[in-house]
């Protein structure tokens, strides 16, 4: 939980006041902002995904209450709600449909609940697209007229903005970018929703892992067979430690989903030509402040670069993120604020 603010703070605050929440598979995070996207009072709750959406909206709306009181600002300050989920769901209708990370809330009418909890107005997105807005409005994106966001992880979410507008799409799927396909042949690999060839089934951490393991059971040396022999998990976290130390098989199943992630990159800036596209999530390599992370990134520019349409090519930029994960509940409180000027 955040201190309370000084009393310098607080006069630079900028009415009215809004609130993002962001809903993962193991915690929620909620964030009370200002107009301009200042954080007031923040707290993370285990999400208890096993009991049911229900009570944890019953919890959402009892954090934001006390956020409210920690900030010492009027209830009626806060003008509207923001509320990101992982996917599938039918943003107009304001349903969660069959997360497969939240099986205990599929079909769930989770915004209006929310919205009687709190008897505030709720805006409800993706979580990905979330994330993306939050870069957009107040992180790497936030010099961009448009951009395309890459969370890399566990899977490779997206998000796409176009001169402050978030892509949702006709069926609440906008910008599902780690489904676009990068590999058509009917044996390749398939993602988290079943898709085969998808970018997230070649350039998510399962993949990463996928590609060390087989190396090393075909007999590959490497510094990774040994520590998987004691016994010791490989994750992306083990293989970027070995690729620091100049263990070649992790440096290069980590060049290799550059390689990919590049492809994908340049599906997406043929078809929307952003200004930036831009990466964020759990899988790194430690960013734009770590070696590993510099050559990964510059990998996957040279990659896409060499791919692109001439035009393009020293125009779009391929950057990191920079709100880390903060990005979903500012985006949300974002998109919340975004909603409140239009209905104005």
């Amino acid at each position: 939980m955040s201190e309370p603010l000084s009393s310098s703070r607080a006069a630079k605050l900028q009415k009215p006041f809004f609130v993002g929440v962001d809903v993962g598979g193991t915690n929620i995070k909620i964030g009370l902002v200002d107009a301009t996207g200042q954080t007031l009072a923040y707290q993370s709750i285990r999400t208890e995904q096993d009991k049911g959406a229900e009570d944890a909206c019953g919890r959402i709306a009892d954090v934001v209450r006390q956020l409210v009181d920690q900030a010492g600002i009027a209830a009626d300050g806060v003008v509207r709600v923001g509320l990101a989920t992982p996917g599938p769901q039918d943003i107009p209708s304001g349903m969660i449909l069959r997360p497969g990370n939240l099986p205990g809330w599929w079909d769930f009418p989770i915004r209006d609940r929310l919205s009687k909890r709190l008897g505030l107005p709720v805006t409800f997105a993706n979580d990905a697209n979330a994330a993306a807005y939050g870069e957009y409005w107040l992180g790497a994106g936030a010099q961009f007229h448009s951009m395309v966001l890459l969370t890399l992880g566990t899977g490779v979410g997206g998000g796409i903005i176009i001169g402050d507008m978030l892509i949702e799409g006709a069926h609440s799927c906008g910008g599902e970018c780690g489904h676009a396909i990068v590999d058509a042949r009917d044996d390749a690999p398939a993602d988290s929703a079943g898709i085969r060839g998808s970018l997230e089934a070649y350039a998510n951490a399962s993949a990463l892992i996928d590609r060390v393991t087989e190396a090393i059971e075909n007999g590959e040396v490497s510094s990774l067979a040994e520590r998987r022999q004691a016994g010791e998990r490989i994750t992306p976290l083990v293989v970027a430690e070995e690729a620091e130390r100049g263990d070649k098989l992790a440096h290069r199943a980590i060049m290799v989903t550059a390689h990919w992630l590049a492809i994908g990159i340049v599906t997406f800036v043929h078809t929307i030509d952003p200004d930036a596209v831009v990466l964020g999530g759990a899988m790194t390599f430690g960013g734009a402040s770590h070696p590993l992370g510099r050559e990964f990134v510059q990998q996957i520019r040279d990659e896409a670069k060499r791919r692109m349409l001439p035009p393009l090519r020293d125009k779009v930029q391929i950057e990191f993120a920079s709100l880390g994960g903060d990005a979903g509940y500012i985006g949300a409180a974002g998109l919340a604020r975004q909603e409140h000027r239009k209905s104005r």
